[in-house]
């Protein structure tokens, strides 16, 4: 049976890469190395994590890092990786028992696949919600790329995916973003990948809706520039201008939103501009209309005289 590598990025994760680790334990035999990396830990993560794979006898390497970015970590495995194909969970969500086994079947019943994607179960601060399924994919990998872009198709958790080596060769993640690295990444593999899809879950992934937040509300512009660079850089792959744009359109209003809940009715009024100006489905023409229409009402209600008239 082909061997899989395992990719767990890993920082400040003592609490949580023993429970991880011990749920990949019913898939060893396809299990041909895992590779942790520790990025910057101030814990005891290396240490937890080296004892637990002792005690169920993973073949698990560990390997140092400073990149403070998760996506730099993956890189660093992704080099060293040996094994023909590739499988990626974060340190502190659950693989779930028979998911890998399922991946690798799918991948060995049809000629030519090198990705397969499954369903996953999505827990948000602490409660569990529903099972996501994978996307509808076609056998054009550009088309499946443009439309994961476009917002058509779920995005791939990081956890739900195995990709051979061969595909990913040197692709790697963009590093230093604050948020949609993973997607950039799969977006340039789906493009020139054969993918099949499982309806199982894989694993659970472990969601602080805050902490998911956050990331959109430190320097704001800056980094959707970062982001938005990063994203400029797809076309060498072959995707549409129009998919770019429609991506751009989606993280501007979910900036949006975000900036909107908290009560930043300004800068949330300036990302709906950019996701106003981008393509957009039909749903987020009505969202973005909503929002722009709650960010007026507001704006009227807060000038003085309303504020007089209130008083």
């Amino acid at each position: 049976m082909e061997a899989v590598s395992i990719i767990i990025p890993a920082h400040d994760a003592a609490r949580t890469i023993a429970r991880t680790l011990a749920s990949l334990v019913s898939e060893k035999e396809v299990i041909g190395e895992v590779l942790l990396v520790d990025d910057s830990s101030s814990d005891a993560t290396a240490a937890v994590a080296t004892e637990t794979a002792l005690r169920f006898a993973l073949p698990m390497r560990v390997i140092k890092s400073s990149c403070r970015d998760a996506g730099g970590s993956r890189n660093l495995a992704l080099e060293q990786a040996r094994c023909p194909w590739i499988y990626m969970i974060d340190a502190d969500d659950l693989h779930l028992e028979g998911g890998l086994r399922a991946l690798l079947a799918k991948a060995r019943a049809r000629s030519g696949v090198d990705m397969v994607v499954g369903a996953f179960r999505r827990r948000v601060d602490g409660e569990e919600r529903s099972t996501k399924m994978p996307g509808v994919y076609t056998a054009s990998g550009l088309a499946n790329a443009c439309a994961y872009l476009d917002g058509r198709i779920r995005s791939i958790a990081v956890g739900s995916a195995l990709v051979s080596r061969r595909v990913i060769g040197e692709t790697r993640f963009p590093v230093g973003l604050a948020y949609d690295e993973d997607t950039l990444f799969w977006a340039r593999v789906m493009a020139k990948a054969s993918l099949a899809v499982v309806t199982k879950p894989i694993f659970i992934y472990f969601v602080s809706a805050e902490r998911s937040d956050d990331r959109f509300t430190i320097r704001p512009a800056a980094r959707f520039l970062e982001w938005r660079r990063a994203l400029r850089r797809l076309p060498s792959c072959g995707i549409a201008e129009r998919s770019l744009k429609m991506r751009e359109g989606l993280v501007a209003l979910k900036i949006a939103r975000v900036h909107y809940m908290r009560g930043d009715f300004d800068m949330a009024a300036k990302f709906l501009t950019v996701a106003e100006a981008a393509p957009r489905a039909a749903a987020d023409v009505w969202r973005c209309m909503r929002y722009r229409l709650k960010i007026t009402l507001w704006r009227r209600l807060s000038t003085p005289a309303a504020q007089l008239q209130r008083a």
